[in-house]
């Protein structure tokens, strides 16, 4: 039976990883190697990020709110507390939507919570 040399699929292997390391500097998009290192650490770090993402909007909406909530004299954990005895359910991107965009609404909200925390 005659051999078969792997040439073509090292080949594609390498323009797979050099193609997803266009744009670095250097040896990093040139070399194989080293373009490896960069994009197995560039992906981790995306694969990170995606889940870092949604921490980020959820501290931001939260500062939103607590930010809000201060403007009606209530700290935002008291303010979530007189919600959920209010039994009012929105979600706190929406809550953070309306602080910024409705603050009328957002104020008939604070003062339903006030009601109950009282």
């Amino acid at each position: 039976m005659a051999r078969i040399k792997g040439g073509m699929n090292a080949k594609k292997k390498h323009n797979r990883v050099l193609k997803l390391a266009k744009g670095y500097r250097g040896a990093r998009s040139k070399q194989y190697r080293v373009a490896k290192q960069s994009v197995m650490r560039a992906l981790a770090s995306s694969y990170a990020g995606r889940k870092q993402r949604k921490r980020q909007y959820r501290q931001l909406w939260i500062a939103r709110i607590n930010a809000a909530a201060r403007l009606n004299d209530l700290s935002y954990s008291k303010f979530m507390h007189g919600l959920k005895l209010a039994e009012i359910d929105i979600n706190r991107k929406m809550l953070a939507e309306m602080a910024v965009n409705d603050p009328e609404g957002f104020t008939a909200l604070t003062q339903i919570a006030k009601e109950k925390l009282a």
